[in-house]
């Protein structure tokens, strides 16, 4: 096939601010609007290519869209191809998107590599990206690489300073006296109130002193005195618990 055109145009990192523009497995590029015109028609296709920064001049283009590098053949291809959008997209006309995510695809990776897919990058970089023109006879026209892109890595806990660097001595020593002050009012509130409750405990003596002066009710219910024994009987004990008044009876037999 006869090589690509080379277009001028350098890919780049989007420059306006945004959440997550560069993070530690994605980053944004701006968006290439009329850049291709002229090179591509209705039928054609744009890809982007990724390849890590010392191996994007080895990389070559793919002769025919079977041939284009998947995203599993990273680790060991050190480049893929994804993004696969119609030449439209980025007409000077078109309501796109102002910018486009490389790596946002966190379902890539159980395709068994049939399919392009925009895949989290396994490492830091740098990567180098460019945009390809692929018509139905192969590559018609390309972009430049792309700067180097680094991403962005957590950096170690041990390597975080406890005081920024743009909090100067006034500023701790402040932020000390107010802590101290909250932590003295914090102990003040909670020895008011325990004192509170303790009060109010103790004024709920149990014995029998507590209720000397106050009026209670109580549902306890006395026990039935015992029955008077007929007259004459002698009977020793006397009987307890005839609750029920019963008709004189004889004395036993001494």
């Amino acid at each position: 096939p006869a090589p690509s055109a080379l277009l001028p145009y350098v890919p780049r990192v989007a420059p306006t601010a945004l959440p997550g523009k560069v993070t530690a497995t994605t980053f944004a590029l701006e968006m290439p609007r009329c850049v291709f015109e002229g090179h591509a028609n209705a039928s054609d296709a744009i890809w982007l290519v990724v390849a890590f920064a010392n191996a994007s001049d080895a990389f070559r283009n793919p002769p025919s869209r079977d041939d284009v590098p998947p995203y599993e053949r990273l680790p060991t291809a050190h480049s893929y191809m994804t993004l696969e959008t119609a030449a439209a997209t980025y007409a000077c006309s078109a309501l796109s998107p102002a910018v486009l995510r490389v790596g946002g695809d966190t379902a890539c990776g159980g395709q068994g590599g049939q399919d392009p897919c925009n895949g989290p990058l396994p490492s830091p970089g740098p990567y180098r990206v460019k945009f390809l023109v692929m018509g139905c006879h192969g590559p018609k026209a390309e972009t430049r690489w792309s700067d180097p892109i680094l991403l962005r890595r957590a950096a170690s806990p041990s390597t975080i300073d406890p005081t920024p660097a743009r909090r100067d001595s006034a500023v701790v020593v402040v932020a000390s006296i107010l802590a101290s002050l909250g932590a003295a009012l914090a102990a003040a509130v909670l020895g008011a109130v325990g004192a509170e409750v303790w009060g109010s405990l103790c004024r709920r003596d149990l014995g029998t002193g507590a209720f000397a002066h106050r009026s209670y009710r109580t549902h306890h219910i006395p026990p039935a005195l015992p029955q008077p024994l007929p007259p004459g009987c002698g009977c020793s004990p006397p009987g307890l618990g005839c609750f029920v008044p019963r008709p004189p009876s004889p004395c036993p037999a001494q």
